[in-house]
């Protein structure tokens, strides 16, 4: 996120949080639905609070600054998908200073964009970046385009990608929906502790209905909600006591009920797939010649499994085969889709 305007609005208020003796209604279905409806009354309430926290409490981050530029928020919005921010900041910065115009990447065989992508982790988003970076090349003269029609066409960006990029790099006025924001606005204004496991329909209708009309003061809105979410309206251990919206957050004044839709299953690691898979190019990405079969067959001692995940990584465009029986990093050029 970079360059974001400032809101056309009054200087907001400090931010406040809820006294912790509050008295709570009665956790019912009623109460719920009139917590949801007191809170989604006063939209400008809600922008003016988190806004002013985020003013004061916002992380420094590359992607922020104005030097950032439209290339360096789209690069960060494709690494910090599935990753946290520690993980990506040396990453981000390796390679915008590598590639730090569209073109330079789309120069590039796509297994380049592999390997340094490292060990982020779901490294399709690197061949999606890199088929990104074609066609900004091919299409739009090297130039990030500003329209979200223009960057939903672009390959490997999706309705997520399309409206942070126009929101945080141009300020335009999109509902901008990541886990965190559909956190944040599944709490304070829906009154329940998660948002569905998939975007639905009417959380888009809710974003759009919250957005304010000031295409600067929406952009501001879209970083605020999203950093409110990663900071204080987290997952598992929400900080109330420091939330700027707690005195009015719908799932706070209905007694904090407990998530009642399928369970929540965190994400598991070792011995699967994913890991045979990173084991696997961890082996290509440090080389630089073709690497034989018996070398990737000493990385992982399960036959069938190591063949499964080898065969998914040449499915996915990742790897290359070559007709000697060796493997490398894809050197054929992308085609932008």
């Amino acid at each position: 996120m970079t360059a974001i305007p400032k809101p056309s609005m009054s200087a907001p208020p400090k931010s406040t949080t809820a006294p912790e003796n509050t008295t709570e209604p009665e956790n019912t279905t009623a109460a719920s639905a009139a917590t949801a409806s007191a809170a989604a009354a006063s939209p400008a309430a809600l922008h003016s609070a988190v806004i002013g926290w985020f003013d004061e409490h916002a992380r420094d981050l590359p992607w922020r600054r104005p030097e950032a530029g439209a290339w360096g928020v789209m690069v960060s919005e494709f690494m910090l998908q599935q990753t946290p921010v520690a993980r990506v900041l040396p990453v981000y910065e390796q390679w915008l200073a590598r590639w730090p115009r569209p073109a330079g990447l789309a120069a590039e065989a796509p297994g380049e964009a592999v390997r340094a992508w490292g060990r982020l982790g779901y490294p399709r988003r690197a061949l999606r970046l890199h088929g990104a970076a074609v066609a900004i090349a091919e299409r739009h003269g090297g130039n990030v385009p500003r329209d979200h029609a223009k960057l939903l066409a672009l390959p490997g960006v999706g309705e997520y990608t399309a409206a942070a990029v126009a929101s945080f790099a141009y300020g335009g006025r999109h509902a901008v929906l990541d886990t965190n924001v559909r956190r944040v606005l599944a709490r304070a204004v829906t009154g329940v502790q998660y948002p569905p496991t998939a975007t639905t329909a009417a959380e888009r209708r809710l974003a759009r209905a919250l957005l304010p009309e000031d295409d600067g003061t929406a952009a501001r809105w879209a970083a605020s909600t999203m950093e409110l979410g990663a900071l204080v309206c987290t997952a598992r251990n929400p900080g109330c006591g420091r939330c700027p919206i707690a005195a009015r957050c719908a799932w706070r004044l209905a007694g904090s009920p407990p998530h009642d839709g399928p369970p929540r299953r965190g994400q598991t690691y070792a011995g699967t797939d994913r890991q045979v898979r990173g084991k696997l190019l961890a082996v290509l990405r440090e080389a630089t010649a073709p690497v034989p079969q018996r070398v990737l067959d000493a990385v992982w001692e399960e036959p069938v499994q190591r063949a499964r995940a080898l065969d998914g990584l040449v499915a996915d465009g990742l790897v290359e085969p070559l007709a000697d029986g060796s493997y490398r990093l894809p050197l054929s050029r992308a085609e932008p889709t």
